[in-house]
């Protein structure tokens, strides 16, 4: 049984990009997944200062340890003015000083949407080229355009042609596994 971590990166509550996670990890076959909230991981704003006056917070190890237990990622990220959010940057900023590999070289699921026309492809294209570069894995993509009208809480995506494309990329990851 392979384990996924899964998570939306965002700081609401009610994230439609944390539903969207959950969506994919609860897809992939003969798997668990754990939901991980930002909101459980909310440390000070990273600087090089407080790392040599206070260290790396154990929430930044505790959130590097999921990762390193997972068999495979599935992040899901919301955009803010075309970028990441700045509760994953943090996280992100903190992560990378505890070791090289911030995201352990696992198979992973990059996600994104928003209830624009565009499903927030800007911080997808952003995340997946420096993702990328850290990462043996091929690393599929998948973008929600208008998440109101394209998701339905329980039928999921509700667009055939949306469906299609993120089969195609979930089984990419499936396959990684």
């Amino acid at each position: 049984m392979k384990k996924i971590v899964a998570f939306g990166a965002s700081s609401s509550k009610n994230s439609i990009n944390k539903e969207l996670a959950k969506y994919a990890a609860s897809r992939v076959p003969e798997s668990t997944y754990v939901m991980i909230d930002l909101l459980d991981f909310e440390m000070p704003i990273y600087s090089e200062d407080r790392e040599s006056e206070q260290g790396v917070p154990e929430l930044a190890f505790k959130f590097k340890k999921l990762l390193k237990e997972s068999d495979g990622i599935v992040i899901s990220f919301a955009e803010h003015n075309g970028v990441y959010t700045a509760a994953f940057k943090n996280i992100l900023d903190w992560i990378s000083v505890i070791e090289k590999l911030v995201w352990c070289n696992k198979p992973m699921f990059l996600l994104a949407t928003s209830n624009g026309a565009r499903g927030a492809k800007t911080v997808l294209e952003i995340a997946h080229a420096r993702i990328s570069l850290e990462n043996n894995n091929q690393i599929p993509i998948f973008s929600l355009p208008k998440y109101k009208e394209n998701f339905d809480q329980e039928r999921g995506i509700t667009d055939r042609e949306l469906m299609d494309k993120f089969e195609s990329s979930l089984k990419i990851f499936i396959k990684n596994l």
